[in-house]
């Protein structure tokens, strides 16, 4: 207990601080039930087991993808203005911590339920129910634990180790269950039937969606006050238009669809291209140490660095490094990979697994930057107006999330079935053309290059300052 009610920072960073290791903790097993469900509910997975379990063809699941996330990603804006006007005994944000995760659970659960032999028409339109009805649900869930984060401490540097221990929780937790269908294909069973490791995955997700979410709602507090007029829909849409740093981050989310194709297509990459999917449980432990590194040194630079912390600049480079690391990625390995058809030898495999986890490190320290810039736009725009609605901010945010994320999953889908990429069952591989191989090779090392450089544009008009009132008379201590 003495440790659960110390402050999360204990150094002097020129702020009052108001976090506990209780309140933190709290938050971070909720990112971390989050964590397990979009751990299988990545494009990672659900893209091969759309095509290559459930036996979807790929133009149609391009399709699918594209149109469900749009569908859903329209959604995200009306719930944040949903919720900057509840106003109830538990705050804006926590009542639907509350229930929401027991809803996405049964969609999530209902997904992976399907099975490959049934009738066509009736497969489509129960994954399409099934996927949207996931989506929204987590919906409800995204957009109030993420406005959470924001109402929840003024001090930037609290902020940043919030989100710090939460990578690392949500890493940890989501690896429980996205690690069963990488470890199942180690066995040559799940090889040929794949659907039973997805099946207990799913299983695991839900049971954790549901039970690290309620720390979240029972130990934490929204310390933002709220004005007891509720504001208009109207309200909320002119604060959202008048945030200019939030639209440079809302265009460099949209660029960030390229730059995440690797994990649109990383099981492809392992079967297809390396030619053998025990590869895919290396790669997913060489991406494993990203998040825990950004979770442990991005809080320690924000709070040594402390009001010198810039983290547009931080941003800006991350951007670089990761675009040379898939640049040298495609300079390295693109003769082994594409100058033979078979299974990978081993060092070759190792030199991809190597610069993988490379090119992950300043994704999530990307990832970290964003979301305290995310929260720095809330204060901007409160101080430049003396209104709050974090919701309908952060919807946006979580509006081009979605976008970026159905958009990256539909061009790679729709990538492949361009280059005449051929399906297949289960997670056996099936000798792939040139053209299809070149196209899996592109979507892991150029495309993302280039992606990441042009993410650097709009974070040349990312500013915040503004002289107004101090920030922190607008939370309550």
């Amino acid at each position: 207990m003495s440790f659960l009610d110390r402050k999360i920072i204990t150094s002097d960073t020129g702020e009052e601080t108001y976090l506990t290791w209780k309140e933190t903790i709290g938050y971070a097993l909720g990112k971390g039930g989050q964590g397990m469900s979009t751990a299988i509910m990545s494009s990672t997975y659900v893209n091969y087991f759309m095509t290559n379990v459930f036996s979807i063809p790929t133009r149609v699941a391009s399709q699918i993808r594209l149109f469900c996330g749009i569908w859903d990603a329209v959604n995200d804006p009306l719930l944040g203005v949903i919720v900057d006007k509840t106003r109830t005994k538990y705050g804006k944000t926590r009542p639907y911590i509350k229930w929401a995760p027991f809803i996405s659970a049964l969609f999530m659960l209902m997904f992976f339920l399907g099975q490959a032999n049934w009738n066509y028409g009736f497969k489509l339109v129960f994954m399409i129910v099934a996927y949207t009805g996931w989506d929204m649900a987590y919906t409800a869930v995204d957009v109030p634990i993420g406005t959470l984060a924001f109402s929840i401490t003024p001090n930037s540097i609290e902020r940043t180790k919030l989100f710090g221990v939460s990578a690392i929780m949500r890493a940890v937790l989501g690896a429980l269950a996205g690690g069963i269908v990488p470890v199942a294909l180690r066995v040559q069973y799940f090889q040929e039937h794949t659907a039973p490791a997805y099946t207990v995955s799913a299983v695991v997700a839900c049971a954790g969606m549901i039970l690290f979410t309620r720390p979240t709602f029972y130990w934490t507090k929204e310390r933002a006050q709220l004005s007891e007029e509720v504001p208009s829909v109207k309200d909320c849409i002119s604060l959202l238009l008048q945030n200019k740093p939030l639209l440079m981050l809302v265009i460099s989310n949209i660029l960030f669809a390229l730059a995440t194709l690797p994990a649109a297509v990383r099981m492809y990459f392992t079967v297809d291209l390396m030619g053998d999917s025990k590869y895919t449980l290396p790669m997913e432990i060489a991406a494993a140490p990203a998040p825990f590194l950004a979770g442990i040194l991005v809080p320690v630079i924000a709070e040594k660095l402390g009001k010198r912390m810039n983290f547009k600049k931080f941003y800006m480079w991350c951007c670089v490094m990761a675009a040379a690391v898939h640049l040298l990625l495609y300079a390295t390995t693109r003769s082994a990979l594409l100058g033979s058809s078979g299974t990978t030898g081993l060092s070759v495999a190792m030199l991809v697994f190597i610069q993988v986890a490379l090119s992950l490190i300043p994704l999530e320290f990307k990832n970290l930057c964003s979301k305290e810039m995310e929260a720095e736009t809330v204060d901007y725009i409160e101080q430049k107006t003396g209104k709050r609605a974090e919701g309908v901010m952060l919807s946006l945010i979580s509006f081009t999330g979605k976008l970026q994320n159905s958009a990256s999953s539909a061009i790679a889908l729709w990538l492949l079935a361009a280059s005449g990429y051929v399906t297949h069952t289960d997670a056996v591989p099936s000798p792939q053309s040139d053209s299809a191989r070149f196209a899996l090779f592109a979507m892991y090392t150029l495309i993302p290059a280039v992606a990441w450089l042009l993410m650097i544009i709009p974070m040349k008009f990312y500013s915040t300052q503004i002289n107004s009132k101090p920030i922190t008379e607008i939370y309550k201590v």
